[in-house]
């Protein structure tokens, strides 16, 4: 099976809704919190880092199916990742959601996202835990926490 399939890439975007990987945020964690402003989804991404490794990257919060499978697809591919390798597998997301060239292999599940790009009240929800990840990471968004 291929992300390009549409029932394969449909099938695993409710899988992760239903299964949410990553779901729940312990106390310690640093956290990010961002707000679609257009449609409500709010998402809390929290991580335990040391100096250059995610140790444990988790989500919670509400929103449509998008924008919560995207979340656990991302803790899914973030989660012990070097810090620098995690940030740059967040700017290859951005990259597939404005159509930029990408490198799907390196997305894991979140390549399965690819179709959002073509609906754009959508590619907020699938951004949002991911941009609130680029927070964490060090880098500044395009969403401020609301």
């Amino acid at each position: 099976m291929s992300y390009s399939d549409d029932s394969f890439a449909r099938e695993l975007i409710l899988d992760h809704y239903q299964n949410p990987r990553g779901k729940g945020i312990p106390q310690g964690y640093e956290t990010v919190t961002l707000k679609n402003v257009s449609c409500g989804d709010i998402i809390t991404v929290g991580a335990k880092m040391d100096d250059k490794k995610i140790q444990d990257i988790r989500h919670e919060g509400t929103g449509c199916s998008i924008c919560c499978a995207s979340a656990s697809m991302m803790c899914e591919l973030l989660k012990g990742e070097d810090k620098a390798h995690a940030l740059e597998l967040t700017h290859e997301f951005s990259k597939m959601m404005t159509r930029q060239d990408f490198e799907p292999d390196v997305l894991g599940d979140a390549a399965a996202l690819e179709g959002i790009n073509k609906l754009l009240p959508r590619i907020k929800c699938a951004t949002l835990a991911w941009n609130a990840a680029k927070q964490l990471l060090g880098e500044q968004g395009e969403q401020k926490d609301e």
